[in-house]
């Protein structure tokens, strides 16, 4: 059984067969799914896709793509949704300087009170950095004593700098860039992670694995990603399915 960490299982891509594609993942092998919110209300459907669905939990955010058009009351927001029931993280959160689609000063700004938000409310984090390695670097070391567990989604930096974010106490997480062709930086991840820092993921419905890359993601494909890291690893799928999930059991407090 695998746990896809990161999903948006809310987005307008999965509108026409939300109910029915979620209802099947049991049988395809998923045992969890964190949807992972991004909007006031993607984290809103977040939430009530975590009620609806005894295998879903829910993360409440706001992505730094979006701070330019949240106000305080926004934050404000998210911490009452935190307060749900099955919310087991603030994210995605984080830098995004690749589109800068908000301003990186403001982009900082809620980044450091989204972490301060999760710290109040004993949660983990989980991180969005794109292009902004360093700058996210900075932030958590200066808030390391407000870190209470978190993620990396979708891991694309280096090895030397996965390594400062292990000793901050977080998780790598390897989606399906780890099965594109001539993927470097993710194989070596994907190679050298402690196994005891490893987490999986699909961010349905982007970045579908190798042979659906191009098409929409689905957490049934968390499952190719699995096999990716077995196959790099010269591990079973079974062992990696099983650690990834544990692992995420843990970082998650999911019972």
């Amino acid at each position: 059984m695998l746990f896809d960490t990161h999903a948006h299982l809310e987005d307008e891509m999965f509108d026409e067969d939300r109910d029915q594609l979620i209802r099947e993942l049991p049988e395809k092998g998923v045992a969890y799914v964190v949807n992972v919110g991004s909007t006031l209300e993607a984290s809103r459907m977040s939430v009530e896709l975590a009620t609806q669905y005894p295998f879903i939990y829910a993360a409440v955010g706001i992505h730094p793509h979006e701070v330019a058009q949240m106000n305080r009351e926004a934050l404000d927001a998210i911490e009452a949704m935190a307060k749900r029931d099955k919310v087991v993280a603030v994210g995605e959160v984080g830098l995004d300087y690749y589109y800068d689609f908000s301003p990186r000063e403001l982009q900082k700004e809620w980044f450091d009170w989204q972490i301060d938000l999760a710290y109040n409310m004993r949660l983990p984090i989980i991180i969005h950095d794109r292009d902004a390695h360093a700058d996210v670097l900075d932030i958590l070391k200066a808030k390391k004593d407000k870190i209470l567990g978190g993620v990396m989604h979708c891991y694309s930096g280096s090895w030397e700098m996965a390594k400062y974010f292990m000793d901050l106490g977080l998780y790598i997480s390897l989606g399906g860039p780890v099965t594109f062709k001539n993927a470097k930086r993710p194989v070596e991840i994907a190679q050298k992670v402690p196994l005891d820092r490893l987490v999986i993921e699909t961010d349905s419905p982007y970045l579908a694995p190798t042979p659906y890359r191009g098409r929409r993601n689905n957490p049934a494909y968390v499952r190719l990603v699995a096999e990716k890291i077995a196959e790099i690893r010269g591990m079973a799928l079974e062992e990696i399915a099983n650690i990834t999930l544990d692992n995420a059991k843990k970082l998650f407090k999911i019972k």
